[in-house]
Order: structure tokens, then sequence, then C-alpha cells
């Protein structure tokens, strides 16, 4: 009896969620029966029985949704009854989606029962006993989809993960309009201990860049990297960067925040903080550089020193016995046994340049970011490659085939600037001594004279020996 009674609570929860659109007192009539138009067909049930739903609601509440109890002793079933549910549990099982409507029709139609037979609440209910109700399978469905399952990575630096959250908004745009602001961080998995994050005013994805260039050189080369499928984690710049580094992305199943549950955790503690920064209303605290200020000291004298619970759940798993203080991040970072290794800072910069063609105007200047910057004057007409530090655009490298690679600036424009560049030796005009041409044909036609001059003096020989 235990089990109809949590079927029928069960149902009648799923029909409330269904009609709960409909319960809005402020809709007029219009409203509604578009609102009932909509449910019937992505419930795939029709008006009347959303209907018969709502008034079964309103004239006894959350029991007037409940279906009807029945006793088993007046309930006849066909003697191939378990037959049929076996057929009915496969038929779900191919399509969770597929209602019990469905499936009667299905078994009628394939000879299992004859039609009328078969009751849409009896069959119902036998489903849901034996776990293949609406709620259920689609519980298993989610699991499916998504892991709730904890993961952890016995050492640092094994695995980071990265995400970006939204903080408080500052009087920092035009005017002094509100902007939002953007905190990109990057987490050891393992220890829990937060390896770079800083504010931003935008979501682009250079800060991410910054954020991974920022952790590789203060802790060092990471295994792995773990992030959603943000378009700054999956941008072509990023996915180069890691690669020349030899360090790869995974990514989570998508819409799956369950399978980033210590970046999530982290942001309590980031939600945390911003209630406490909402507190300070001096203007001159309300500046991205404060913000970050505050953050740090937050980080570095809060979070990172207090002890925390998922590393305690992490030991527990273990059977290892932890101090009754617990252990805090920076601690557990800090007395892990795995050596770290820290990248070449030439490497570190070559890998996060980002790289770009340009071509060469008549000026001997390539315009880069709305700026001019003059290169060589033997480039000129050429298509150029450039790279550079997205944070520090002044200085650009350019390459080009069989030059070395040198760098440039941008071009400044005095008060008597000459625009005609100076032209390389090469291309320079060198006086001439002589005509090289008239100098040729004079020896061309001194050759051919001497030529006649001996043909005749031949021929004349002939003659006088005749």
């Amino acid at each position: 009896m235990e089990k109809q009674i949590t079927w029928r609570d069960d149902e009648a929860l799923r029909r409330f969620q269904i009609i709960s659109p409909l319960l809005d007192e402020t809709l007029d009539k219009d409203a509604k029966l578009q609102k009932r138009k909509e449910i019937s067909e992505r419930e795939n049930i029709s008006t009347r029985t959303i209907y018969r739903y709502e008034k079964g609601y309103r004239d006894n509440g959350f029991e007037g949704l409940k279906p009807a109890e029945r006793s088993n002793t007046n309930l006849s079933f066909p003697e191939n009854f378990s037959e049929i549910m076996q057929q009915a549990i496969q038929l779900k099982r191919e399509v969770p989606k597929r209602s019990v409507k469905t499936i009667i029709d299905i078994l009628e139609l394939e000879g299992w029962a004859a039609p009328g037979v078969l009751k849409r609440s009896t069959l119902e209910r036998h489903l849901y006993n034996a776990g293949f109700g609406i709620r259920q399978m689609q519980i298993v469905n989610d699991a499916r989809t998504s892991s709730s399952k904890r993961f952890c990575k016995p050492h640092r630096m094994m695995l980071i993960q990265a995400d970006i959250k939204e903080g408080p908004k500052l009087p920092i745009g035009k005017n002094g309009k509100k902007v939002k602001t953007y905190l990109s961080s990057v987490i050891d998995d393992h220890s829990r201990m937060i390896l770079y994050s800083k504010f931003y005013d935008n979501e682009k994805k250079d800060i991410v860049e910054e954020s991974f260039r920022q952790a590789l050189a203060l802790h060092g080369r990471f295994d792995c990297a773990y992030c959603d499928h943000g378009s700054q984690y999956i941008s072509t710049q990023l996915k180069r960067s890691m690669a020349l580094l030899g360090i790869p992305i995974r990514y989570a199943p998508i819409k799956s925040g369950k399978s980033k549950g210590i970046v999530e955790k982290f942001h309590q503690v980031v939600d945390r903080f911003t209630m406490e920064y909402r507190l300070k209303k001096s203007k001159a605290d309300q500046t991205l550089e404060k913000l970050n200020y505050y953050w740090s000291i937050y980080l570095e004298d809060y979070y990172q020193k207090d002890s925390h619970d998922g590393i305690r759940e992490y030991y527990a798993s273990l059977n290892v016995i932890l101090p009754p203080e617990g252990i805090s991040p920076v601690q557990e970072f800090n007395r892990d046994t795995r050596p770290l290794t820290f990248i070449d800072t030439a490497v570190l910069a070559e890998a996060f340049r980002h790289h770009e063609t340009r071509r060469v105007d008549k000026g001997a200047c390539i315009s880069f970011q709305g700026r001019k910057y003059e290169t060589k004057a033997e480039l000129i007409g050429c298509m150029v490659d450039i790279s550079y530090d997205p944070h520090a655009p002044e200085t650009v490298t350019v390459h080009y085939k069989d030059i070395e690679p040198f760098d440039i600036h941008p071009l400044k424009i005095g008060a008597f600037c000459d625009k005609t560049p100076t032209l390389p030796a090469s291309m320079q005009i060198a006086e001439a001594k002589t005509s090289r041409l008239l100098d040729a044909l004079e020896k061309q036609h001194k050759e051919l004279t001497e030529h006649r001059a001996d043909a005749l003096s031949f021929a004349q020989y002939g003659k006088e020996g005749e």
C-alpha cells in the first residue's frame, strides 16, 4: 500500500507542475487559453486533461490532483499481464519519453492486449512500481548526462580548474556608468589553492589567457586544464598556447554544474566576498583597482589560510586522520611532495604571443590596433607575419622569410616629418661614370668591324692566287 500512496503523491506533484503556470490570477482568459495550448503541445496531453487537472486542484487542492485509489480486488487483469508488463517496460526502455497511452496503443496493435482492456492509470502505477515512472526516468536520464560523483587528483598541479564569474558592478564606465566586472580564476584541483584570480571590466578571451599565463608563471606547469565550453576557453589562441606548452585542455559535459563542483564551491566564497565589498560605500573604493586590492587581501589572508572542508573530506575518504584544526589550501599545496616544474620565461612569453598577418604599405608601415608601425623599406608591398604580447602591444615583432625577425614600435610623427621613407642602399640610385649600354654597343661594333676586315682580306688573298 505504501508504494501506491507514493505513486499517487508523485503523480499529483507532476500534475501540479504542469498546471502551475495557469494558477496565476493575473492571467486573462485569452492568456490562459494560449498557455493551455503551449502546455498541451509540450507535455503531449490534451487540453481536456489539463482542464480536469485544474478543476481537481480548485475543488480539493493538492489531493484533487491525486489519481483515484482503486482496490486490487475489483480489478481483473489479463492472464498474460506479466508478459504485457515486460513488453511495456521494454517499450519504455527503448524510448524513455514514450507516453503510457502510446505504449498501450502499441501493445494493442501487436496483439498483446485486447482494445480497452489496459487502463492508463493501471499501467502507469505498475510502471512506477517497476522503477519506470516519469520522474524516475528523468533522474536516470540526468545521471547519464552529468555525473555527481566527486573526483580529486592525488597531487598538486596535476589538474587545474578555471572559470569566470560575474562580480559587482562598478561606476567605471563613461560618465560614471556602472559596468559589470568579471572574475577569472584558476584553481588547483588537489589543494583547492587559488593559483590566480583577478577581476576585469570585460569577459573577453584575453582575461583567460592572462589568468593561465600568470598561474603558470607563479606556480609552474600543470598537467591538464579542466574548463567549461565558454567561448573564452575554446578559443583557438588558448588551445594553441596550451599546445605549445604540451598542456591538454579537457572540457566538462555541457550543462553539468556538478562536474565542476570545486569551482562552484569556490564561487560561493566569491559571493561572500561580494556581499562584504558592497558594504564599502566610499567612492574611492568603487574602482577596479580597489576591488582587486580587497580581493587579494581576502584571498591571501582568509580563504587560502582557512581550513577547507573539501580537503578534510578527501582525506576522510582515504581513512587518513587530519589535525583538529584541519588543513588550509596553502598548507596542502606547500606540503605536497610532488615537485613544481617552472617554465622558462621566454618560452612562456612566446607561447602566449598572438600572431597575425599585415601588408606593408607604400610608406613602409603596417596598421595595428589603430596605429601605424614603421617596418623596413624593402618590405613595401609584402605580406608579413607579426607577433605580439596582447598585454604589451607597444612592441611588435615582424617575421618575414630570409630576414631576421625584428621589433617595431608605434610610429611617432614629428613636426617636420618627411613622409618619403629613406631607401635602402640596395634601392638607392648610384652615380654612373659611363653608359654601359653605349660602351657595350661600341665593343660589339669594333668586333664586327674587325670581323668584316678579316673577311675582306681573305677574299682578296683568294683572287691573287687565281
